[in-house]
Formats: structure tokens, sequence, C-alpha cells
């Protein structure tokens, strides 16, 4: 019987027609990486102090510089001799002050300032020369600063709970219809996040935010690697994820460029009302189709493709539509996921690499952003890192397989940030060298994790098994700041290696899975169940098919090839 890839390679496995729907999906990812990244801008926290009644005058009396105001009127971190305090001031009234401008404050003769302190009752001042952020117009700073956090977080949980839902939607009502949805919900929501009158609002509208895109993105993800044929599959899904990491990369300059937190989030929102016009740019999945037997449309995107690629339906594509005729139509649950033991084993895998990608990945970005230095820059530079981890994965991934690379993206990573934990600090250089090495194996593992998730499910289960593993992803991303944050005061370096130690574990428990180098996807529980014997099935299938062709042709290397690989 034919397989849908072969109907695939008949309209043209990876014609014209494919690239140009996969680059409008690849700008989607462009633009979701903004989502995803984006709030470290929107949340820049410039240095800021108490605002103290009557200052302001007083400075103007004495025509004092901004160091000489800081110096005279602020207290000194208790913890540091070197900086101000940022959510204490002298409890003085400065209208009343009749005191000298060189000398306004008394000193005890230990060199403290012996004055009562209060916190910061008549609010903050900023930077001069800072942008506007949501931190700034808030005041999300001192005992409300777990706002911030706050806000992170119900996007995160946004992303795990829409996953899912969006996930379970688009296999009972298609990839296509889910992601427009999706993105229309996220579009509209962005913009009026733009205009949030309040901290609340703001919140409101970013997790709704969660709830719609992560889910969207993923139904475009499945829909890209259901119209390409397996040799085509990894460089569709490898591409996508660079996608995402030039996003990466061309954000600090968007961001240098709109500073202010509410034109950035016009800037970064806009592009999505494009996306829309999708409606008309690209199909269904006809593999959905098939499974949920919807023949005469499925029939019909077919067509429309071979045509654009300049190809013509054989019966092949008509032989395996009647034949799925008599199937049932199956719908997905959680239960299928974890009922037979093949799916449970791949189920649970999944899940704690999807865990354990976020959580090392933002804690190593976390923490590259606590080393102070160029935001813009660093950025950039985290965004540019993963260029070599795609590069590899683009490289490897077809002649020695899926599971390795996978595995060794893990064990990568863990062993690079225990390795860094314990060098020393005066060797900065190395300890950068190594975490920037666990950066780009973490990254191969968030790439791949998402690639294989697709190749290990069937088509009526794909798009939410999917999305249930990839919710553990966004309870990785909750946990990573208070492992980066809380673990390191305890000390500095117990992060790193707890990021280690989870990564030779998941990296390790990669082993466990099946390849699926060559693969067709599969397209029922059966297939995934006795995946040793479908996979000799398949590859018996492709030698008979080299074979018969290499006979035509009369060419001998073509057949002792598929000899090899069917031995093999």
């Amino acid at each position: 019987m034919a397989t849908f890839d072969d109907v695939l390679v008949d309209v043209g496995g990876f014609g014209q027609y494919q690239k140009m729907i996969f680059f409008l999906i690849y700008l989607t990812s462009v633009v979701f990486s903004y989502l995803y990244v984006g709030f470290v801008f929107l949340a820049v926290t410039p240095d800021h102090w108490c605002r103290s009644p009557g200052i302001t005058e007083l400075r103007d009396k004495c025509n004092w510089s901004l160091e000489q105001e800081k110096n005279y009127t602020l207290p000194v971190k208790r913890s540091s001799r070197s900086s101000y305090s940022q959510c204490e001031r002298y409890d003085v009234d400065w209208n009343s002050f009749s005191g000298s401008c060189e000398n306004p404050l008394l000193f005890v003769q230990n060199g403290s300032r012996d004055l009562p302190l209060t916190t910061c009752q008549d609010g903050w001042v900023f930077e001069n020369g800072s942008f506007p952020s949501i931190v700034t117009e808030f005041e999300l700073v001192c005992a409300d600063a777990w706002k911030v956090d706050l806000t992170q977080a119900c996007l995160n949980l946004g992303f795990m709970l829409g996953t899912i839902i969006m996930g379970y939607a688009a296999d009972i009502f298609g990839r296509k219809l889910c992601f427009l949805f999706a993105t229309f919900v996220t579009s509209v929501s962005g913009l009026v996040l733009a205009f949030s009158p309040s901290y609340t609002w703001f919140v409101i509208f970013r997790t709704l935010q969660g709830l719609f895109s992560r889910g969207g993105w993923l139904c475009a993800y499945v829909l890209i690697t259901e119209l390409v044929v397996s040799e085509y599959r990894r460089t569709a899904g490898i591409l996508n994820q660079l996608a995402f990491s030039f996003g990466i990369m061309l954000l600090p300059a968007v961001a240098y460029f709109l500073p202010a937190w509410r034109n950035l989030q016009l800037a970064i929102t806009i592009p999505s009302f494009f996306f829309l016009t999708y409606y008309w740019l690209i199909p269904e999945s006809p593999r959905w189709m098939l499974s949920q037997k919807k023949d005469a449309e499925a029939m019909k995107i077919l067509q429309q493709v071979a045509k654009k690629n300049g190809n013509t339906l054989s019966m092949k594509a008509e032989t395996i539509i009647i034949e799925k005729n008599d199937e049932k139509v199956s719908r997905p649950s959680i239960i299928e996921l974890v009922r037979t033991p093949q799916m449970r084993k791949h189920t649970l895998i999944l899940m704690v690499n999807w865990f354990t990608s976020a959580l090392v990945y933002q804690g190593l970005v976390m923490r590259l952003g606590t080393l102070g230095g160029n935001i813009y820059l660093d950025f950039f530079i985290s965004g540019a890192v993963e260029i070599p981890a795609s590069v590899i994965i683009l490289l490897v991934i077809e002649r020695i397989g899926r599971r390795l690379p996978f595995a060794a993206g893990g064990l990568l990573s863990g062993a690079s940030c225990l390795i860094a934990a314990f060098i020393p600090e005066n060797v900065s250089w190395l300890k950068t060298a190594a975490t920037c090495l666990g950066r780009v194996g973490i990254t191969v593992c968030f790439e791949m994790v998402c690639f294989v998730n697709t190749e290990l499910y069937p088509t009526f289960l794909r798009n939410f098994a999917v999305s249930v593993c990839a919710a553990l992803s966004d309870i990785g991303g909750i946990v990573s700041p208070f492992i980066v944050y809380r673990l390191a005061a305890i000390w500095i370096e117990m992060p790193l290696v707890v990021f280690g130690v989870i990564g030779l574990i998941s990296g390790g428990l990669v082993l466990l899975l099946p390849e699926t180098k060559g693969l067709t996807l599969p397209d029922t529980i059966e297939d995934v169940e006795n995946i040793k014997q479908w996979k000799t099935s398949v590859l018996k299938t492709s030698y008979q098919k080299i074979v018969l062709h290499s006979t035509e042709t009369h060419n001998i290397k073509d057949t002792a090839s598929a000899r090899i690989v069917l031995n093999s």
C-alpha cells in the first residue's frame, strides 16, 4: 500500500509550493521570538532611588550635581559602601531644611549617618536618560519587584495551558484554523497590551497572549512537518528553529531604536496581523484531513500542491485515500499518551527533556544577563550562539540519525555546566567558554525535542502530544528564575550544578528512545508500538523501490547501497 510520503513525492516532496509555505511559517517564528524573550526589554529596570519631598528645590537652590545630590541625601546600602539604597530614604523633611549646602547631614564619629530611615512613601526617581518601561511606569521596584516575575510567570502559565488546549483543538478542527484563531487573539491582545492603563490590565492581556501564541506557533510547526516528505522534515524543522534564533538576534536592534516599552510593544505586535492573510496563502494539512476521513478536501489540496509544483497527481493518492476510508476516526486523549508501553515511555522521556531544555536554556540566558554589560549586545550574542547548534544538526542528523545528536546535546550541556561551576573565577574566559558550550548543547536539545516529538506520535494524536509534552517546558520556564536567583544566594555556582545534573539525566534518557531516521510519520498507535517491525517494513519497501529503479536504470551502485541500508 502506498504511504502518504509516496503521495507527497508524487506531488513534489519539497517543491516550490512547500518552500513558499515554509518561508511564511518561518516569519511567524521570527515574530514569536519577540514575545518569548522580548519581556527583558519591556521590563528594563534602570537605576533608581526614593523620591524625597523638597529635594528638587534644594538641589536647585544649592546648585548640586546629580552625584552630589545622591552623596548628600541618600543612605548607603547596608551591604555595600559603594552604592546607594534604592528602597529606603532618610526620614527628613527637606522642605524645612535650613542647613548648609556643603554639609546638609550630620555625621557621627564612626562615619555612618545616624538618621532614621523610611520607605519610599513618595515614589521613586529613575535615572536620567532611562526610557519608559513597565518597571518605571508602574513602579515595579523594591517591595513590588516580585510583580515583574509574576508577569513572566503568568505568560509561561498561559503557554502551558494554551499549548494543551490548542493542541487538542488542532487535532479536531485542523492545524490551519487553530493557527489563524490563535494569531488573531494574540495580535489583538498584544495591541491592547500596548495601551494598558495599569499593571493589572498588563498582566491580564499578557496572560491572554500566552494562552494562544505558543499553541498557534506549534500548530504551524506541525503543519509544515506534515507537508514535507521524511527526507526533508529535518531541514524544515531545524530551519524553523533557526528563524527563531534570527528573531532573537534582530530584537535588540528593534529595541535599540524603539526603547519606550509601548512603542516596542506596538512594533513587535503589528507584524502579527499580516499572518491573518495566511488564510488565503497556506493550505490545511492533507495528512490531518485523511486522518479525519475528509478525503475530498485532502484530494483538492494535494492537486493544488501538485499543480503549483508543476506535477500531476497520480492514482497513488486516490488509492491511499480509498484504503483509509475504512479506518475509524480517532480522537486525541491524554490516556492514549500513556496507555501502551512504547507511548508511555516516549511521553515520559520527552516530557523530561522539554522541562530540562527550557529550564537550562532560560537559566543560562538569565545568568548571562546578571553579569552586567550591554543588554543589546548580550542578547545579540545569545541569539548568535544558537546558529552553530542549528548548523551542527543539519550536518549530522541524516548521517547519524536523531537519537545520538539529541542525547549528545543534553550530555554536553550537563557536562559543560558542571565543569563551569568548578572553574575558578580568576579564569573567567574559560568559565564563559564552558557556559557558552553548554548553551550550544541545550539549544541542540531544544531544537531536537520539538522535532523528534512530531516523529514519535501518530497523526490523529500528533499535535496534541506535542502540546502536552511541550507544556513541561513552561513549567521549566517558571522554575528557572527561582533556581538562578534563589540557589545562587546559597552558593553562586549552585544553579550551574543543578543544570548540569539535570542535563546529564535527560541526555541519558534520550538513549532509550527509538531511532526515527528515514521513517515515515506513524499514522496509528500500532505503528508506534511495533516500531521495530514497522521500521523494517519501511526499509524493505524503500529497498524494493530502489532496486526497481536501479534495475530500470542499470545502476548497480544504488542497489548495493540499498542492501547496506537494509542490513543496518
